[in-house]
């Protein structure tokens, strides 16, 4: 009976991480309400893809912007900073870039929102493990 139970265990475990929802973020930035994505929860060390969704104060999908991710870790003790930038492409209503995590820790991510010559930006953090 125990062997049941911990194969019982093991299997929703398994199933858990197989089915484990996305990593989102979703802020007002302006007139924008902003949902970002990530295909890991946590995110990890090495590629995350990312989705950038946006809707304008109507509701509407914004499909004319330029998006670009912005990520970094701070300086620590023997380590200078890191920073990168990918610009997302548009494909289908979502913006669409792949974040390189170069190691474990707290990152600094913004997504800039570039539309009529004004741009918007949405920050959070993450921490990759």
């Amino acid at each position: 009976m125990k062997k049941i139970a911990v194969f019982t265990l093991i299997l929703l475990f398994v199933a858990g991480i197989a089915y484990a929802k996305d990593y989102e973020v979703k802020k007002k930035a302006g007139d924008y309400n902003v949902a970002v994505k990530i295909d890991k929860n946590p995110p990890v060390v090495g590629d995350n893809n990312i989705e950038v969704e946006i809707k304008d104060a109507s509701g509407k999908y914004v499909t004319d912007a330029k998006v670009k991710v912005e990520y970094s870790m701070p300086a620590m003790p023997g380590m200078p900073a890191m920073n990168y930038k990918t610009s997302a492409e548009l494909k289908g209503y979502e913006y669409k870039a792949k974040m390189n995590l170069s190691m474990a820790g707290s990152w600094n991510i913004a997504v800039k929102i570039t539309r009529g010559g004004k741009t918007t930006t949405v920050k959070f953090n993450v921490d990759a493990h």
